[in-house]
């Protein structure tokens, strides 16, 4: 009996308690909304993050700068390789490509001027200036394009002698991408030259030597004609002016016209100088140029080293170490003990002829070791 009012009493207070969490009679159930949805039923689209709007001024100076119709160069600013252009270049190309200034939208009918200080104000642009600023000797007047620049005092915008570089880095193209996994491809393929096939080799060596020659041709070429007409008319004139710069692009490498001289034009007494030194130059190399029988021995001996180098295969290579190991434990096991010794042979060199060694000599040479051989069996 007391067992069952206990366990009514604590019926009881569960109930009580469970009333008093649920105020107003039955608690509501909670009913979870999808985010596009609401209260009425109807369809709600969330809004969405936008993303960073890239900047304007960059998005021109970036198609400023691969445009092709904006004349730069690369020079060298606090020992970094900058591209670089001048100012009134800047201003000639904008009024001339002003469909670009589309890129810039509101700002779209700012001038030239305004637009280039925009963009040194926002670190895409700096102005610099040349590192030499006097005329050198034999110059009239100071270099269009100089190769070595440092940052300017007044970050402001001119057309006068002025310079601007680029400040951020230009996005690399897929060529140059593809280009970076081919070096390392073609290392490898160089190193593994001496296992080609003698086919391959003989295409790889011609073509080289093809190009070397060309280059060699076009540069002999190139310093005759700058000669000749130096000589005889005091003008310097370089087809391929670039093709030996090094700051200089793809594009301008094989420039082919020469450009302007602007330098002084020389005395005659220095050009009938040189004129001379070259005439004799050609008479002294002429008179110690190597006879036929030399040039013979020369191209033996080159074209020995080049069949070896073609010739050379690792098949060869194996089998040859294995008739030395052969051939020299055969050797060993039949000659006797005090004989080993006496095996020896005079080998001669490849590129020793025999008209260069006298009989005599090589007489002399044999009987001394025939004389050895006898004395050592003697023993």
């Amino acid at each position: 009996m007391e067992k069952t009012l206990y366990f009514y009493s604590l019926c009881v207070c569960e109930r009580e308690n469970t009333e008093m969490k649920k105020p107003g009679g039955a608690e509501k159930k909670k009913v979870r909304r999808s985010p596009g949805v609401a209260s009425n039923g109807s369809n709600i689209t969330p809004p969405r993050k936008q993303g960073v709007k890239k900047d304007v001024f960059q998005l021109f100076a970036e198609k400023v700068r691969d445009h092709k119709g904006l004349v730069s160069r690369w020079a060298v600013l606090q020992e970094t390789r900058v591209e670089y252009f001048r100012g009134k270049d800047f201003v000639a190309f904008v009024k001339n490509h002003s469909e670009l200034k589309d890129i810039l939208e509101s700002d779209r009918d700012l001038e030239p001027e305004d637009i280039a200080n925009t963009l040194l104000k926002k670190n895409l642009l700096v102005r610099c200036d040349r590192v030499v600023k006097t005329v050198r000797p034999g110059k009239k007047k100071l270099s269009s394009w100089p190769a070595h620049l440092e940052i300017y005092h007044d970050q402001a915008f001119s057309e006068n002698d002025a310079f601007f570089a680029w400040t951020f880095v230009n996005r690399r193209p897929l060529w140059q991408t593809l280009l970076s996994f081919f070096w390392p491809v073609l290392t490898l393929a160089i190193c593994l030259f001496p296992v080609y096939p003698h086919s391959v080799k003989l295409l790889i060596l011609y073509s080289c030597a093809g190009l070397l020659l060309l280059i060699l041709c076009l540069l002999f070429i190139r310093a005759l004609i700058f000669g000749a007409i130096w000589v005889l008319f005091g003008k310097r004139v370089w087809f391929f002016p670039n093709i030996l710069a090094e700051e200089a692009t793809l594009q301008d490498l094989f420039q082919f016209w020469p450009q302007k001289d602007e330098g002084e034009r020389p005395k005659w007494t220095a050009r009938l100088f040189y004129a001379i030194v070259a005439v004799l130059v050609v008479l002294l190399l002429r008179h110690h140029a190597p006879d036929e029988a030399a040039r013979a021995r020369y191209q033996r001996r080159v074209s020995n080293i080049i069949d070896d180098v073609l010739e050379w295969s690792p098949r060869q290579a194996l089998s040859g170490m294995m008739e030395t190991v052969v051939n020299v434990t055969e050797s060993n096991d039949n000659a006797p003990d005090g004989s080993k010794s006496s095996s020896e042979k005079v080998n001669f060199p490849d590129d020793l002829d025999e008209e260069t060694i006298p009989k005599d000599e090589i007489g002399d040479v044999t009987g001394n070791v025939e004389d050895s051989d006898h004395q050592q069996s003697d023993l």
